[in-house]
């Protein structure tokens, strides 16, 4: 009988690039589905803020002629893309920096590039449920979006993601895991009470308005709202977009950490 040795590098005798990158999608989307306290930020609290502001009037709103669930949804959508891109990935980079295992993993025939596409894939699978399930709910509300406007809002979607996908990154791989779990949260409150998510930056006081229209987040409430109201997304907010992935994306591949 005999044998035979495969002298093959180990990356030629691994499985195919495709199959890694779907295997560590899968993993990233179940870590987050998964986790108690990342269901809550990711979806529940939506849901909540949703059927909250929506069903009440504890908030005075100039909905600009429509009515109060088609306004806030689309913010709803765009806090859902944050609370995803931004703080579930930061939180989840952070702590798998800390405990070695982006190391490990960067070692391994996935290698960075797969690890990092994993990541992003991971996030936007997540967003889709997260989509589903806040759409669902809002139509039950009574919610009537700009049906043109799907395409804009994907296309929204997509740059909210990379810009606050390179956020995660650069905090989780410059600052500890325990200041990343503490920063990540308050900054999602932060633009999510002043940030020109759920209320357009117009309507928000003093000088905040002229901040928070050139806030990643400020971009993201106004062209998911320009996507499902009129059918199209500003076109400032698409450069307000690119421009925070560039420098943010610039920043975490320098500045970015492995352990």
């Amino acid at each position: 009988m005999s044998t035979t040795t495969d002298d093959r590098p180990v990356q030629d005798r691994a499985a195919p690039v495709w199959r890694r990158v779907a295997a560590q999608t899968a993993f990233e989307t179940r870590m987050i589905l998964r986790n108690g306290e990342q269901l809550l930020i990711t979806i529940i609290l939506p849901v909540m803020i949703l059927v909250g502001l929506t069903q009440t009037d504890v908030i005075d709103l100039d909905t600009q002629g429509a009515s109060r669930v088609d306004f806030l949804t689309p913010g709803v959508l765009a806090l859902a893309v944050m609370s995803t891109a931004f703080t579930s990935q930061a939180i989840a980079t952070a702590f798998d920096r800390r405990n070695g295992v982006l190391r490990l993993l960067a070692t391994t025939p996935l290698g960075r590039g797969g690890l990092l596409a994993g990541k992003v894939l991971g996030v936007l699978l997540v967003e889709l449920v997260q989509v589903v399930v806040i759409s669902a709910v809002a139509l039950l509300l009574g919610w009537e979006p700009e049906l043109s406007g799907f395409l804009p809002a994907l296309l929204a979607v997509l740059l909210g993601t990379a810009a606050f996908t390179s956020l995660a990154l650069l905090l989780a791989g410059t600052l500890r895991a325990e200041g990343v779990l503490a920063v990540a949260n308050l900054v999602l409150v932060l633009l999510a009470v002043g940030g020109g998510v759920l209320v357009p930056p117009e309507q928000m006081p003093g000088i905040m308005q002229h901040v928070a229209v050139v806030l990643p987040s400020g971009a993201l409430g106004e062209a998911m709202r320009g996507a499902f109201l009129d059918g199209s997304v500003p076109a400032f907010s698409v450069v307000v977009l690119l421009g925070w992935t560039a420098a943010l994306g610039w920043g975490a591949g320098k500045l970015f950490r492995w352990q």
